[in-house]
């Protein structure tokens, strides 16, 4: 029975703090039903030594639970949890349990690896950046975690991570007929889009196609977020027609203002066109 699970990592976290070893004994067992990683934030602050060193044992334990629990609960910026600020300025000691975990047979073990990586990068990016180098090419199930792990470096249009999926060159990737369907629209439903994507290269070229929305903040600045359309080859010459359309429906994670609001085409990188519209 899981429901009988699901409050013991949150009376560990409280309660157990005291008793490093019998807790942390305690968490290896129950996240094996129930996941830990938020529990053992605490331990890996008030005892970092021994719990990186209990992390990195179980980065090669049997079961999947607990291997993910070795990358999860170490990510320095875990969504709703406590942070790990050490790890934010100096995130070597996670790379052991990443590298123990970069090609583990387990895609749930595998996606914690890449949003650590993730995470990493966001303060250290020259560390993925590093890792990316080193671990690119070597194994199918790795290049995936590389891909996935690099997603914040890519829409930043970092240039070393550009250059190692060669998405640099894009001043002959022409965006034209760029079109908004309309001009205001209603919060809480969709605004279309289309343009089109051309190749004037004499050889094809590896593209990303990412569009940016200026979302219009409460003191009236916009903050820009980005959203992958596609990724792929485009022939020399040709030509591509893009539509897509973005959805204002209401959601606890993002608070709309009304006002004027921009949309951007980033191709590999380098935003080629932008345009206004307005929310109401």
């Amino acid at each position: 029975n899981l429901f009988g699970y699901m409050f013991l990592p949150d009376y560990i976290e409280q309660y157990g703090i005291a008793n490093y070893k019998a807790s942390i004994k305690a968490i290896e067992n129950i996240t094996q039903f129930v996941s830990c990683e938020y529990a053992i934030r605490p331990f890996i602050i008030k005892y970092p030594q021994e719990a990186i060193n209990q992390m990195l044992g179980w980065s090669k334990h049997k079961n999947q639970h607990v291997r993910r629990l070795a990358s999860e609960g170490m990510r320095p910026s875990l969504p709703w949890a406590m942070a790990l600020p050490a790890f934010k300025k100096n995130p070597e000691p996670i790379l052991p349990i990443l590298e123990n975990l970069k090609a583990d047979s387990s895609d749930y073990v595998r996606r914690s690896v890449a949003n650590n990586l993730n995470d990493i990068s966001k303060d250290n990016p020259q560390v993925v950046l590093a890792l990316a180098k080193k671990w690119k090419g070597k194994n199918e199930l790795t290049d995936c975690i590389i891909k996935h792990g690099c997603r914040t470096l890519l829409k930043q249009g970092n240039i070393e991570i550009l250059k190692l999926y060669a998405l640099q060159n894009s001043a002959k990737i022409n965006v034209s007929q760029f079109n908004l369907q309309y001009e205001k629209i209603q919060t809480g439903t969709k605004l279309p889009f289309a343009f089109s994507i051309v190749n004037r290269h004499t050889t094809k070229q590896n593209i990303r196609v990412e569009y940016a929305i200026y979302f219009m903040l409460k003191n009236g600045t916009h903050y820009k977020k980005i959203f992958k359309i596609t990724e792929g080859i485009l022939n020399a010459g040709e030509a591509r027609v893009i539509n897509k359309a973005h959805n204002f429906k209401l959601i606890t994670t993002r608070q709309y203002y009304t006002g004027k609001h921009y949309l951007g085409i980033i191709i590999n990188g380098t935003e080629k066109v932008k345009t206004q519209f307005v929310l109401i």
